[in-house]
């Protein structure tokens, strides 16, 4: 089971053997820096966003690896009916958000509340995780 931890200077998603070779992706490791905001999903659908890129994703069971949408990637490691640590990053990050189940609520908020403690700048503007811009309001601007 994966697990993600304020480590130093870093964000680090820690991932087992097995989710390392069905994401195809070893352990992830983003700048505190980059953290733009740190929320806890209940509901772990909502945490999925995009379509996978590389990894595994079998709906109802397990999403594991990169998931593209049109504002960039993500990186999850989500198990249905579980809680999810979702980590927003800044631009310059390699990923735009980091999401990883934990088996309880409490484990989740225990975990969030490390990394927003860790995280020098976040955005405290609200406390939901904002959603994805619209391709079209985005060519507005």
């Amino acid at each position: 089971m994966a697990w993600m931890l304020a480590d130093g200077d870093d964000v680090v998603v820690h991932v087992t053997l097995r989710e390392r070779a069905a994401s195809r992706h070893g352990d992830v490791r983003v700048p505190l820096t980059a953290v733009r905001r740190v929320t806890v999903e209940p509901d772990w659908w909502r945490a999925l966003r995009g379509v996978p890129l590389r990894g595994v994703s079998v709906p109802g069971a397990r999403y594991i690896g990169t998931r593209r949408h049109h504002a960039g990637v993500d990186f999850v490691v989500i198990r249905p009916g579980e809680p999810v640590v979702c980590v927003e990053l800044r631009s310059s990050a390699s990923f735009q958000l980091l999401a990883v189940s934990v088996p309880t609520r409490a484990e989740a908020r225990t975990t969030a509340r490390s990394l927003v403690r860790a995280a020098p700048r976040l955005d405290t503007s609200t406390p939901c995780r904002q959603p994805l811009p619209v391709p079209e309001e985005d060519s507005a601007s």
